[in-house]
């Protein structure tokens, strides 16, 4: 296990380079079949995104992804992209593949802890690893099995497919000092930051992406977290007058996955689907490379647009460890999958504690 998955590593980083390639051709003219390929069909999937694909970031992956894998297949194998929404509503997409709505889907871990707490340890983890760190876990350690075992309980492949960065900490109409200062607030977390949120006194507000930005300017909420600062600087969140916190503690980083129900997956044939699996590790090569260039350009972009930077005071990023801490002990006790891989990311990330403390400068 240990060996192919050194392999398949080193296949991703140096695909890479081609998958940098791929991104300057805008015609696709690298993913034109080959003349050797001409009598094979080219077998097409159309695969529904939870990302624009015009946003950057995990929109950008999105559009990478499919372009590795027309260049990889030598254009043998297409991946048609369908806007967010249009078969199904983004968060209903792993339901839609399980009743063969949707052949494919690309998507976020966090969308499937509906049907099992379990995907929360890959989707957010407040205070959790940063992209590094998970994607060690998951190549090198057992994330990527226990990401497997749990997908496939429900019918499903499930592969890895990009490593998301840290969130902003969140957009709000007034100040947050004191822990006083959340009570009576109406704002918008996620599930496990959302709790964390309840216990400071504040109301958790569900909100769909796309209903955020109006409801924040409206009023109708006090603030709350959107996504990494280049797509919220993409949103136009940098117009509201809003301060804007950081750092994200709810969401270090996240795991997005390719989806397809296991039956369909196997009509594939074996030299596909290893394609697919290794473009997938690509595009968590090119995000991790992509990703602190571009969030940095972002935050230049938002203070050039007059938003105030604010960080969370040492105060309460204790309090939200605390809080945190006793949500992900809560859900651990409800359910045993999710605390066994709670446990094993923990344990494996444990053992590089003291490398990552001698090895960076202060």
């Amino acid at each position: 296990m240990r060996r192919k998955t050194v392999v398949a590593v080193a296949i991703a980083a140096a695909l890479l380079s081609a998958t940098s390639l791929v991104v300057a051709q805008d015609k696709d003219k690298l993913a034109e079949k080959p003349k050797d390929f001409g009598a094979i069909p080219t077998r097409v999937i159309h695969m529904q995104t939870a990302f624009n694909p015009a946003l950057p970031g995990s929109g950008e992956g999105v559009r990478i992804f499919t372009r590795t894998v027309k260049h990889m297949s030598g254009g043998t194998l297409a991946i048609k992209i369908v806007e967010p929404g249009r078969i199904a509503p983004t968060a209903d997409m792993l339901d839609a593949i399980i009743n063969g709505d949707l052949e494919a889907a690309f998507t976020w871990s966090g969308y499937a802890a509906a049907k099992a707490p379990v995907f929360g340890v890959f989707a957010t983890v407040p205070f959790g690893p940063g992209p590094e760190d998970m994607t060690s876990w998951m190549l090198e350690g057992d994330g990527s099995r226990i990401h497997r075992e749990a997908y496939e309980k429900l019918g499903v492949v499930g592969i890895p497919c990009g490593i998301q960065g840290a969130k902003g900490g969140g957009w709000f109409r007034t100040e947050l000092n004191t822990v006083a200062d959340f009570k009576g607030q109406r704002l918008r977390f996620g599930r496990f930051s959302g709790e964390v949120m309840t216990k400071l006194g504040a109301t958790n507000v569900p909100l769909p992406p796309g209903e955020f930005f109006y409801k924040l300017q409206q009023g109708t909420v006090d603030g709350g977290e959107m996504s990494t600062p280049a797509i919220d600087a993409a949103l136009g969140f940098d117009k509201l007058g809003l301060p804007y916190y950081m750092p994200g503690w709810q969401q270090p980083s996240a795991v997005l996955d390719f989806l397809m129900r296991k039956d369909k997956w196997e009509t594939l044939s074996p030299m596909l689907r290893i394609q697919v699996e290794t473009a997938c590790r690509a595009n968590i090569a090119w995000m991790l490379s992509r990703s602190p260039h571009l969030q940095g350009q972002a935050m230049e972009k938002l203070k050039a647009s007059g938003v105030v930077i604010k960080e969370w005071s040492p105060e309460l990023l204790k309090v939200f460890r605390t809080k945190s801490e006793i949500v992900l002990k809560e859900t651990a006790e409800r359910d045993p999958d999710f605390a066994a891989a709670l446990a094993n990311q923990r344990a494996f990330i444990g053992q590089s504690i003291d490398w990552r403390k001698m090895s960076r400068l202060p």
